[in-house]
Formats: C-alpha cells, sequence, structure tokens
C-alpha cells in the first residue's frame, strides 16, 4: 500500500476499507507506471533525436531563418527562391542538411553518387517516406505513387497494358488537336496584345490537363478556353499540397482541418473524387448491361481510355480493381500526368528560347520529316526520326528535371561514396 492511499482516500471523503485501499493503490501503481513508461519512451526519443543530430554534423547545412522553422521560408517555389537555392546547390553540390521545422532534419542528396546507394536499396530499406506524400493521400487515394508492398506490385503489372504502344499510338490525334488549341490561343494572344509575352506554364498545363482528361475519361471539357470545376479543383489542389510544405503549423492534420487552406482542400478533392467516380460508375454499368464482348465490339473504331484499360484489368487470380482503386489511379495519372509533363514541357520552351541556334535547329528536323505533307501534324513513326530534337528534350530533362525530389525515409543506415553515414530517417533525393 503506498503511503499517499490514506490521504487519497480521505479527500475523496470515502470511508477506508481493505477492498478500496487495494483498488486505490493499484490504481496508483498503474498511473505510475504509465508515467514512468511515457516518461522512459520520451527520454528515449530525445537520446535517439540527440544522436542523429550529432551524426548529422558532418554534412553541410545553409543558413535557417531561425531554430523553429529551420529552412522554411527560406526558399520559396518561386523564381527568387529557385536562385537562392541554386546558388545554395552550386556551393553544396553533394549533399545539403536542411531542417523543416525544429525536430524534422532532412538530407537533401544531390550528386547522382550519392542518390544511387539510396535507390538501389531495397523497398524494406529506404521505402516512401508516408509523412509528406500523406499531404497527397486524401486526393490521391492508395493509387500506384503511394501505395507499397504487394498492392503497389498488383496494381504496377494491372496498369502496364495501360502504356503499351498499340494504347498509346491513337492517342497521337489527341495530342496535336490539343496542341493546335494551344497554338491557336498563342496566335491569338499575340495579335490582340502589344507585348509579346505570357506565362508559359499556365497555358501549357491546361494543354496537358486537356490531353489528359480525353486520354484518361474520353471527356472533351475545353478547358483551354473554358475553365472546368474539375480542372480547376486539380490546379487548386497542386498548388495547396506544395503551399502545405511551407507551413510547419500545417503539418499537423487537425490543424490544416480547421484552416482555410483545409477547407479548400477538402472542397477541391470532393469536386475531383465526384467527377471521377460518375465515370468509372457509368462505364462500369454499360460494361455489365453489354457484357465484355459487346462492349468492345461498341469501342470499334474509338480508342480505348484509361478507365476502360483499367476495367477491363484482371489479376492472376482473376480479380478486377475494385472503383476505390480505378479511381485512385485515375486521380494519381491526372495529378502526376499534367503536373510533370507541362512542367517538363516549358523548361524545354525555355531552354530553346534561350539558344536560339537549337531552337532553329530542332525547326528545321521536324520540318524535313513533315515535308510534302498536307497536314502538319506529327504522327507516332515520326518520333523516331527527331534525334537531335530528342536530345535537346533529355537535356533540358537533365537540367531541370520535372521532378526535383523524392521523399526517402531509410530504415537503416546507408553508407555515401565518401564513406560518411546517412542515419535512418528521412531524405529527399
Amino acid at each position: 500500500m503506498l503511503p499517499v492511499t490514506d490521504h487519497l482516500l480521505h479527500f475523496l471523503g470515502l470511508e477506508r476499507t481493505a477492498f478500496r485501499t487495494c483498488a486505490v493503490s493499484a490504481l496508483l501503481f498503474s498511473l505510475l507506471f504509465a508515467f514512468f513508461s511515457l516518461l522512459l519512451r520520451l527520454l528515449r526519443t530525445c537520446w535517439a533525436f540527440y544522436s542523429t543530430c550529432r551524426r548529422l554534423r558532418c554534412f553541410p547545412q545553409p543558413p535557417g531563418k531561425n531554430w523553429l522553422i529551420g529552412h522554411l521560408g527560406t526558399y520559396f517555389p518561386n523564381e527568387k527562391g529557385l536562385r537562392d537555392e541554386k546558388k545554395v546547390l552550386d556551393r553544396m553540390n553533394d549533399v545539403v542538411l536542411v531542417w523543416a521545422g525544429p525536430v524534422l532534419p532532412l538530407l537533401v542528396l544531390v550528386h547522382p553518387d550519392y542518390i544511387k546507394p539510396v535507390l538501389s536499396a531495397s523497398a524494406a530499406i529506404a521505402p516512401k517516406d508516408e509523412f509528406f506524400y500523406s499531404f497527397l493521400k486524401p486526393w490521391l487515394g492508395d493509387g500506384l505513387l503511394l501505395s507499397k508492398g504487394d498492392k503497389w506490385g498488383r496494381h504496377r503489372r494491372l496498369l502496364t497494358p495501360a502504356f503499351h504502344f498499340d494504347i498509346l499510338k491513337p492517342y497521337m490525334k489527341v495530342f496535336n488537336q490539343c496542341t493546335n488549341i494551344m497554338h491557336a490561343k498563342w496566335r491569338r494572344h499575340l495579335g490582340e496584345s502589344s507585348v509579346a509575352s505570357f506565362d508559359m506554364f499556365e497555358h501549357v498545363s491546361l494543354m496537358t490537363l486537356d490531353s489528359l482528361q480525353k486520354c484518361v475519361f474520353s471527356y472533351n471539357s475545353n478547358c483551354q478556353e473554358k475553365m472546368s470545376d474539375y480542372i480547376s479543383a486539380i490546379i487548386e489542389l497542386s498548388a495547396l499540397v506544395v503551399r502545405r510544405q511551407y507551413r510547419l503549423h500545417h503539418y499537423l492534420n487537425f490543424i490544416y482541418n480547421l484552416s482555410t487552406d483545409g477547407r479548400r482542400f477538402r472542397r477541391a478533392c470532393d469536386i475531383v473524387h465526384r467527377f471521377t467516380t460518375e465515370v468509372i460508375q457509368e462505364r462500369r454499368k454499360a460494361l455489365c448491361q453489354q457484357g465484355t464482348e459487346m462492349w468492345l465490339k461498341a469501342k470499334q473504331g474509338k480508342t480505348l481510355d484509361f478507365i476502360d484499360v483499367l476495367l477491363l484489368a484482371r489479376d492472376e487470380d482473376g480479380k478486377e480493381l475494385s472503383d476505390e482503386d480505378i479511381r485512385a489511379e485515375a486521380d494519381t495519372f491526372m495529378f502526376e500526368g499534367h503536373d510533370t509533363t507541362s512542367s517538363g514541357l516549358s523548361w524545354v520552351l525555355f531552354n530553346l528560347a534561350k539558344y536560339p541556334e537549337y531552337q532553329e535547329k530542332c525547326r528545321e528536323e521536324i520540318q524535313e520529316v513533315m515535308k510534302g505533307r498536307e497536314l502538319e501534324e506529327l504522327e507516332w513513326d515520326d518520333l523516331t526520326q527527331l534525334p537531335f530534337t530528342t536530345m535537346c528534350i533529355k537535356e533540358s530533362l537533365r537540367q531541370f528535371p520535372p521532378v526535383t525530389l523524392i521523399s526517402r525515409r531509410c530504415t537503416e543506415d546507408i553508407k555515401l561514396p565518401d564513406g560518411r553515414i546517412v542515419p535512418k530517417g528521412r531524405m529527399p533525393g
């Protein structure tokens, strides 16, 4: 019996009995045990954090804002932020230590030789970092970008047919059509404006979203001329996810959900999910009513879109993807497809404008391939006849990769080429 038991019974106004004494003593022992367990866990966490900090001292880090926010707010996703970040990476071109807040260190691996050990490690040693990718989870669900393990492997196998050449070749007509719309907008803009410049990324983003919506859903929203709610929601979600990464207090879900950005994020998610779900359910209903053979016969002469391929997909056990799985993959494809493609194309156009002599060589190469044609549109087989243009695209992608960071959380220490050890934890590369 603890000495404080009598005082506690007296304070509660309870008569002292053997049962009450034992019960209160047991309760106090449980509370003390829980308290010391929690204290021990806290001490272990603090010690592990201290040990990690000691091991990270060998890595250089740029000046930060202050101890509370670390390097958040130092490099914003704009032109000035990119220039400042490039200055740092030119000076620290192998690996850089940055802090997202006071307790979240991130090792940014820059040089390919440093990235290789992480990417060549197994998924068990260097899995996807669930923390930052979790910002996308309410929007993209458990699709190919965010899933892992057996589910990732199964979905990867089922999605492979969607990228077969026979599926992709007919999409060239869609790409040409959407690009022609963008070109017409540019001509109209230049004819109406005395200033021969505009935001290239905005126009290219709408073009890629227009292309994807036609290839994924066989749906024409005419979004390049008139913005739709669905396209507006995707653009807003992309911007909100990026902005959340730069606001430390928004890392906590319960705070973010109560914020203005959190409410806008949920509304945009609802719009995107509603559109995708309606298309999937309508298409599945038609498939069930007509049967696979009749349904495919009705598709003859038409292009199979991404939803069609996923609805027909079966694994080795004959199981199909659920509506939720298809929605997650379609939403993932719309996000990853438009964001990376529009960024990559914008940088290609930027570099060609920067080096007009290479731009002219690309133009001559394309004009040579198209010589004698009535319709000035590239075909699938033409893509292999453009070696110089292909080299320019690849060089632009090398210098300005559309995906600037991929995040991994190492479960084991990884040795770098110079002998330094990367301790287990989060590590964008």
